[in-house]
């Protein structure tokens, strides 16, 4: 297969060093681009590697082909070296899995994995044992398009449009949950709230496409939220979710008349109880809508929501600040740097962890970013990965990667594929000496963290070392000239920045189960001659 990509000329193939980097690179491609990209693995350990970043691009929505090599064919069933089965281990990652056992199959399977991935959005998986692709392919006519993406427009019924614009006239609070499913419709949700008088809350992955712009903006909800979106959706009384599978049911309130706007009628009703569910695209929906709405609604809910939203994101951009000799350096300063440095199209990748909180945080996203994670599979080792496949297939556009020590570490042999294939990705790394969120996580359940320090080297010499430019910064004074050298350089750069272990990404709200359990923590600390690090926490936290 590799030596045909060859003679063929028109296919590149982007070697990485770990099978997990190309589902994740290819996920990223396919995001940015909207049409497919794919990744291959050989038989065996070589595929296996791919599951975790195909569960990811899955669950992302992404379309993927996967190409799973395959022992010979005569030898399945017998335990042969690197045997597998691959069209079990595929089917939960995939909505087509299916094993090619002669070459005339190979024009439909094809066709059929690709339609399924590009029409259903997920990803395909074709496995291929080692002696069929060995095989002289038949001389078929390859049509001229091979498969037929499609764009459907669903809405619901004017009957049901009628009953969903009732509850929106008589509710007196109403907030807006948005997710990326509302990535078309800025203007149209500008007007909605205009109509409504009700704040905007958005999930994580409906900020790239909400935050900015947005005179009814009330933050972020969830547990790397704010306060503000917090309260402006438990202080209303209908809660319209559009676009969005939000999965904490935690943060939804529990006496409002919750209604919910969803292409996928699956979605409907999973997360909470709902009072009125429609299938339809979130465009269309309010095309639709808008004009049955009535303009009589007050403005006190929208006032409180977004003074709110305001004090909160003045009393962040406080955190924010690094001060000459004060180390080591707030991750909340770094992550601002970046977005104040970066360009106004530039593409931004975190790692899962508290890379992720500070991005949600503090980039600030204006309609030509895009910020991409794993914000649905919650993966580990994700950044530096989608970096390759952004910058690949988006190779004119700066591409930075804000990776955790811990996330990096897991798969830094592809830093040499930046080197190696010359992709300018700026890697900055959040490096804290440990696994930072599941600190927190420990913290807050009462438990003395243990199992989570990493012993790290100086990620700037390890760049050198590989032949990319490294730099490595411990002083705040140091990291805007850092930051601006690194954005200006013309090839890869790793960027190593020592950050406060100590710092605390707290959820918007607290609860009494939190609260008791940092005090353990803290008698436990104590008690195990460790009250220094309640020292640190308060001088990091509370001493500015």
């Amino acid at each position: 297969m590799v030596d045909s990509i060859r003679s063929n000329g028109q296919i590149e193939w982007i070697h990485v060093r770990h099978e997990e980097v190309a589902a994740f690179a290819a996920g990223a491609d396919a995001n940015l681009s909207g049409s497919i990209a794919v990744c291959a693995g050989s038989s065996g350990p070589g595929n296996l590697h791919l599951i975790n970043g195909l569960y990811d691009c899955h669950r992302n929505r992404v379309p993927v082909l996967a190409i799973a090599a395959h022992i010979p064919s005569d030898e399945i069933g017998s335990e042969y070296f690197q045997a597998t089965h691959p069209e079990h281990l595929f089917g939960e990652c995939s909505h087509f899995c299916e094993v090619i056992t002669t070459p005339r199959q190979v024009p439909r399977i094809v066709t059929m994995a690709l339609q399924q991935a590009v029409s259903r959005s997920g990803v395909s998986v074709i496995v291929l044992p080692g002696d069929v692709a060995a095989l002289e392919a038949e001389k078929v006519p390859v049509p001229e398009h091979v498969y037929h993406p499609t764009a459907p427009v669903v809405h619901p019924s004017p009957s049901e449009i009628s009953r969903l614009a009732e509850y929106l006239n008589k509710g007196k609070r109403i907030t807006l949950l948005c997710g990326a499913g509302c990535s078309q419709s800025h203007e149209l949700l500008m007007q909605l709230c205009d109509k409504l008088q009700s704040p905007m809350v958005s999930a994580l992955r409906g900020k790239e496409y909400l935050e900015y712009n947005n005179p009814y903006y009330a933050g972020l909800t969830g547990l790397i939220g704010y306060s503000s979106g917090y309260h402006a959706m438990m202080d209303c009384d209908v809660l319209l979710m559009l676009g969005t599978d939000f999965p904490y049911r935690q943060f939804y309130p529990e006496n409002a008349i919750i209604l919910q706007v969803d292409i996928e009628p699956a979605h409907l009703g999973r997360r909470t109880a709902l009072t009125y569910g429609l299938c339809g695209d979130v465009k269309a929906t309010l095309e639709m809508l808008l004009p049955h709405l009535t303009t009589e609604h007050e403005s006190r809910h929208l006032e409180k929501a977004v003074s709110h939203y305001t004090k909160v994101r003045r009393e962040l951009d406080e955190l924010a600040a690094g001060k000459p000799g004060h180390t080591p350096i707030h991750p909340q300063y770094l992550t601002r740097v970046i977005s104040d440095a970066a360009q106004e199209n530039a593409i931004f990748t975190c790692d899962v962890g508290t890379p992720t909180v500070w991005a949600a945080r503090y980039l600030q996203m204006n309609g030509q970013r895009r910020l991409i994670g794993s914000f649905n599979h919650g993966t580990m080792a994700n950044a530096l990965p989608q970096a390759i496949g952004a910058q690949a297939t988006e190779p004119g556009r700066q591409v930075i990667s804000l990776s955790g020590d811990g996330g990096l570490t897991m798969l830094m042999g592809d830093l040499l594929t930046l080197k190696q294939h010359q992709l300018p990705v700026k890697v900055i790394v959040f490096n804290n000496g440990a696994l930072g969120f599941v600190e927190l996580e420990m913290k807050a359940a009462g438990f003395l963290e243990s199992g989570t320090e990493l012993i790290n080297p100086d990620f700037g010499a390890v760049a050198q070392a590989m032949g990319l430019m490294g730099i490595r910064v411990e002083d705040p004074s140091m990291l805007e000239d850092a930051i601006q050298q690194a954005l200006a350089y013309d090839d890869p750069v790793v960027v190593d920045v020592v950050v406060n272990r100590q710092e605390l990404s707290m959820p918007p709200k607290i609860n009494l189960k939190q609260a008791q359990g940092f005090t353990l923590w803290m008698m436990k600390a104590v008690l195990n001659g460790r009250g220094d690090e309640i020292i640190e926490l308060a001088k990091t936290n509370l001493l500015r």
